[in-house]
C-alpha cells in the first residue's frame, strides 16, 4: 500500500542558490557600510577576493554599483571604493488606512522620490478599489517622468493595511477594516499594476521602514512598537523581517494586556483611535495629525490623561517584548505625531525591570524611531527591495517559500 504521508523537508540548495545569497550579501554590506572596496568586502564577508570581483564586476555590469575615485594611501596597493547605485532599483510602496489611502516611490536606498495621497470612500473595496489604482498610476507615472529607466527597474509594489489577516473574527469592529479584510486586494493590485506584489500588516512596514532607513538600520534584533490607529509590533528577529505562519505575528494590540485585569484589547485603550475618542476627534479629518500634536505640543489636561492610562499599559508591553524576543532594542515608531511621541517617550521612564537591563548595552533598550504619517507607505516600497536584494534564508532555496 502506497504511504501518502506528507514528507516534511527543508528545500536543499544549489549553486544559483548560492551564488543568489552571496550577491545579496555584497549588497547589504554596501548598503549597511556605505562604499566599500574589494579588500574590505572579502573581510567583512569571508568570500574569497576573486569571489567578491566577479560579484562586484556582475554587479556593476547590472547598474547596481559604482566605483568612486581611487585611494592611494602611503606605499600600500591603491583601493577603490564601491558604493550602490541609488537609480539601480526602484520600488513603489503603498498603505491602505482606514480614511486615507498614501503611495510613494523610493530608490534602492529608500529615498522618497515622490508621493501621494487621497481620501478612501467609506463604501470600502467598492469605491475605493479605483481610488487607489489610479493614486499607483500617479506615483508610477511621476517616476518615469524622473527617471526613464524606472519601469525597467521597478522591482515591484509593496501593500501595507492594519491586519491581522485571515481571522475568522466577523465582528464589527471599527479597529479592523472587515471589507477589506476579505477583499482579493493582492489579486486586484497584480491585476491592475501588472507588478510583484507583497502585502504585509501596518506594524511590519513600519518596521520595514526602521531597518531600512532607521533606527533599526544595521540592527539584526529589533521590535519596533507600531503606535497607530491600532497597535502592533514589527519584529526583525535574525536580520529578517518576521511575519508568522499568516502574516499576524507581533498582532500586540489585541493582546488582553492589562495590569488591571480588564478585558479589552490593548488597542482599545493606548491606541491613536483611544485618544481620538478620548479627545472626541474625528479620525477621518484631514487635519487630526496637526490637531493632535498641537494639543500635545500645548500641554492639554486631556492628552495627560490619556497618557497616564495608555503608559502603564505600554510598559507592560515592552516588557513583555523583551522577555519573548530578547532583542537588542525596542523601538516606538508609527503615526503618532511628533509631540506626542516625545512625550510618552519621556513619561514611559521608568520602564518595568526585564532581561533587557544590561550595563554592556550598545544600543538604547527604548527608543524612538520614526513619527511620520508616511513611515507605514515607506515601509511597505521597502518590502520589494528587501525581497529582491536583501540576504535571507528563502532566497537560497531551490523554491522560495
Amino acid at each position: 500500500m502506497h504511504d501518502r504521508r506528507p514528507i516534511r523537508a527543508k528545500s536543499g540548495t544549489n549553486q544559483e542558490g548560492t551564488s543568489s545569497h552571496n550577491r545579496r550579501v555584497m549588497i547589504d554590506a554596501l548598503r549597511v557600510n556605505g562604499a566599500l572596496s574589494r579588500a574590505d568586502l572579502a573581510r567583512a564577508t569571508r568570500l574569497t577576493k576573486q569571489t567578491v570581483s566577479n560579484i562586484i564586476d556582475e554587479l556593476e555590469r547590472d547598474g547596481l554599483v559604482a566605483a568612486h575615485e581611487v585611494i592611494r594611501k602611503g606605499r600600500g596597493q591603491p583601493s577603490t571604493p564601491y558604493s550602490l547605485v541609488p537609480a539601480g532599483a526602484f520600488a513603489i510602496g503603498l498603505q491602505i488606512d482606514r480614511h486615507i489611502t498614501r503611495a510613494l516611490a523610493v530608490d534602492l536606498m529608500g529615498t522618497i522620490l515622490t508621493r501621494a495621497e487621497a481620501p478612501l470612500p467609506a463604501n470600502g473595496p467598492q469605491g475605493g478599489v479605483k481610488v487607489i489604482l489610479d493614486l499607483v498610476e500617479a506615483v508610477r507615472r511621476e517616476l518615469g517622468q524622473m527617471f526613464s529607466q524606472s519601469e525597467r527597474r521597478l522591482v515591484g509594489l509593496g501593500a501595507a493595511m492594519p491586519g491581522p489577516f485571515g481571522t475568522e473574527n466577523t465582528t464589527d469592529d471599527p479597529w479592523m477594516m472587515s471589507a477589506w479584510q476579505t477583499f482579493p486586494l493582492l489579486e486586484m493590485l497584480a491585476a491592475g499594476t501588472g507588478l510583484e506584489v507583497g502585502l504585509q500588516n501596518d506594524a511590519a512596514a513600519c518596521a520595514q521602514a526602521e531597518r531600512m532607513v532607521g533606527a533599526a538600520h544595521g540592527l539584526d534584533h529589533a521590535v519596533c512598537l507600531y503606535l497607530g490607529y491600532g497597535i502592533g509590533a514589527g519584529l526583525i528577529l535574525g536580520g529578517e523581517l518576521y511575519s508568522g505562519a499568516n502574516g499576524n505575528a507581533g498582532e500586540i494590540g489585541m493582546a488582553l494586556l492589562s495590569p488591571g485585569g480588564r478585558a479589552a484589547p490593548l488597542e482599545h485603550r493606548a491606541s491613536l483611535a483611544a485618544l481620538y475618542q478620548h479627545l472626541e476627534i474625528d479620525p477621518a479629518d484631514p487635519r487630526v495629525y496637526a490637531k493632535v500634536n498641537e494639543l500635545a505640543s500645548t500641554d492639554d489636561p486631556r492628552v495627560q490623561l490619556w497618557l497616564d492610562e495608555a503608559v502603564m499599559d505600554l510598559r507592560w508591553s515592552v516588557h513583555l517584548i523583551e522577555t519573548v524576543f530578547d532583542p537588542q532594542t525596542v523601538i516606538l515608531c508609527g503615526g503618532a505625531p511628533e509631540a506626542l511621541a516625545f512625550r510618552l517617550m519621556a513619561a514611559m521612564e521608568p520602564l518595568v525591570p526585564s532581561v533587557a537591563q544590561r550595563s554592556n548595552r550598545s544600543v538604547p533598550r527604548f527608543q524612538l524611531g520614526m513619527t511620520d504619517p508616511w513611515a507605514v507607505a515607506l515601509g511597505a516600497a521597502a518590502e520589494p527591495i528587501s525581497r529582491a536584494f536583501d540576504p535571507r534564508f528563502s532566497a537560497i532555496l531551490k523554491q522560495a517559500i
